[in-house]
């Protein structure tokens, strides 16, 4: 037992990119930029949401979600990188780590969720325009982002509950750059299968069957798509819905990779170039994404570089 608790007094050490150490200092402004671009991308995707009426949708509502679901995400992970690729002490406490692994566990399961929230706000906007309106009510759009986030809370209470009732045995060293699942998994001196499992069934519920949905739902749009008569509307329809589709394949994509390959063919610096790509790239492509491929986010923000949206407002 006093083996088992002592990774809980002494922490744990992040091994990182330490045996590459070269590369951590291109790594740390690599880190530092992708950090702060997501900062300023996300912000601005939540102010405009707020503050410019004709994006009082449902849709932009969701996008808000995202973007703060991003800016929470990258937060709870990017501060603690930068500590560890620029200074000698690559150290987590234990605290520190059941708190990282909790809040970014809850976090990616909420945009699993989320984002097949947003395949069936696009389903209806484009399948059922008429009713449109009437179906994204306030009071549902509130009420399938409050479903996003409790699901995802829920996952990881479970999932980073199961983690951290496995003895370590004095074992301390994580042979990764934040304090993630597999890594873990591999610190364990007691037979895993059981974690293994959980890990494998949380994974389908939200990595398989949220894509599943999604890709049903552009099967759908597609269909309703190549019906609409109006060129404009059909180049507006394929634009909005691409860059959510977009969005889907690089965020599952990675994840998918991460979390659903045995655990006997996990490459662990394969796994950490991966990790620090969906932790920190990814968040940041979302709003660049969102912008560079939809009209009224680039008016809306034109507006707020010019004033004009704040001269709304006061």
């Amino acid at each position: 037992m006093e083996k088992a608790n002592e990774s809980s007094l002494m922490g744990f050490v992040l091994l990182g990119f330490s045996d590459h150490p070269r590369l951590e200092a291109v790594l740390f402004i690599f880190v530092l930029f992708f950090y702060l671009v997501s900062l300023v991308g996300n912000f601005t995707i939540i102010i405009i949401s707020y503050l410019d009426p004709p994006l009082h949708t449902p849709m932009y509502f969701f996008l808000s979600n995202l973007s703060l679901l991003d800016l929470c995400f990258t937060t709870s992970l990017a501060p603690q990188t930068l500590v560890n690729l620029r200074g000698p002490e690559k150290t987590i406490t234990y605290g520190g780590c059941v708190v990282q692994l909790y809040i970014s566990l809850a976090l990616g399961s909420t945009e699993c969720i989320l984002l097949a929230v947003m395949a069936l706000d696009r389903y209806i906007a484009v399948c059922k325009p008429l009713h449109y309106v009437v179906i994204m009510n306030p009071r549902l759009c509130q009420q399938l982002a409050t479903i996003s986030w409790l699901s995802g809370l829920a996952n990881s209470l479970i999932h980073a509950t199961f983690t951290f009732q496995l003895p370590f045995c004095g074992n301390h060293t994580l042979d990764h750059f934040i304090c993630e699942v597999p890594a873990l998994l591999k610190l364990a001196c007691v037979d895993t299968t059981t974690n293994e499992l959980v890990l494998f069934v949380v994974s389908v519920l939200f990595l398989l069957l949220p894509p599943t949905f999604i890709l049903i739902s552009y099967g759908f749009i597609t269909q309703a798509v190549l019906r609409i008569k109006s060129v404009e509307a059909r180049r507006k329809a394929f634009s909005t819905c691409s860059s959510h589709l977009t969005v889907v394949i690089i965020f599952y994509g990675t994840i998918i990779y991460m979390y659903l390959q045995p655990s006997s063919s996990y490459a662990q610096d394969q796994g950490k170039f991966i990790s620090l790509f969906y932790t920190m790239v990814t968040p940041t492509l979302n709003p660049i994404i969102y912008t560079l491929r939809n009209k009224d986010v680039k008016e809306s923000v034109k507006k707020l570089l010019s004033g004009k949206l704040c001269s709304l407002w006061m």
